[in-house]
């Protein structure tokens, strides 16, 4: 009886703690996540990590994706829950904001990952055009019939996973799948009253080709962020220090 209700009691705590739900950014699929989850799930949250539209296993056509269809998917996969810790990586900073935007009751806290922080009226290709020190530009492949924007194979492993193991970066040698075109030039729409109410945490990533420090530096400042913690990684810490970055979820979700 007892053991049973120890075991009651435990499940009742953790059921008690905050979601994490966790976007993955551009050229990539919730896969990106697989070393950090069951490090979360490990300390009793529960994690939700979504595949944006077009991405994964979702087959839905390029040209009929927008950056609301990446919202309406974070959306929905939050439903109902409150006290959400929202995660977004690259891209996906321009998507949280806009759900945040949309359901503040329900986000306790944004967390920007190498994250793109708009203001309002700001696209992710406004913001990337003031990053001289990016190193995207020079491999970007865009397609307007398929609506479509590629990394050549050059580029993915300096771009993406500069400091991953060895096995990582030969997979990343065989560049990355497009991503849809339009999300990147669509505006979000922020209100002081809303987005502006939820609290922010950025999470740098000092050496970064995709999206440079300086950057990421000078969207903080002007998104008005509650935390700064600092990662000496690439642009994707999910790869090669999954344990660091766990840990600091771990601390901002409790």
């Amino acid at each position: 009886m007892a053991t049973t209700l120890f075991g009651m009691a435990a499940t009742a705590q953790n059921s008690q703690k905050p979601t994490i739900v966790l976007v993955h950014g551009a050229w990539s699929d919730q896969s990106a996540w697989k070393a950090v989850k069951p490090l979360l799930e490990a300390k009793g949250y529960q994690i939700l990590a979504v595949d944006l539209p077009g991405h994964g296993s979702d087959t839905t056509p390029f040209t009929s994706i927008t950056l609301q269809s990446y919202v309406d998917a974070v959306k929905n996969q939050i439903g109902e829950t409150k006290n959400v810790t929202l995660v977004g990586h690259s891209m996906a900073g321009i998507v949280i904001s806009q759900v945040a935007e949309d359901m503040p009751g329900s986000i306790k806290r944004l967390i920007y990952l190498a994250a793109y922080l708009p203001t309002n009226g700001q696209s992710l290709l406004d913001i990337a055009k003031t990053d001289a020190d990016s190193h995207v530009g020079k491999f970007l492949q865009i397609d307007q019939t398929k609506a479509s924007a590629g990394i050549n194979n050059e580029g993915a492993v300096d771009i993406f996973v500069a400091d991953a193991p060895i096995g990582v970066q030969n997979q990343y040698a065989n560049g990355v799948k497009p991503d849809p075109l339009v999300p990147f030039v669509t505006p979000v729409k922020l209100t002081d009253g809303n987005f502006g109410s939820v609290e922010k945490v950025y999470i740098y990533t000092e050496n970064d080709h995709a999206l440079s420090y300086p950057t990421q530096q000078a969207m903080a400042k002007t998104g008005r962020v509650n935390r700064e913690y600092t990662l000496a990684s690439s642009h994707t810490p999910f790869i090669s220090m999954p344990q660091k970055l766990a840990t600091i979820l771990i601390k901002e979700a409790k």
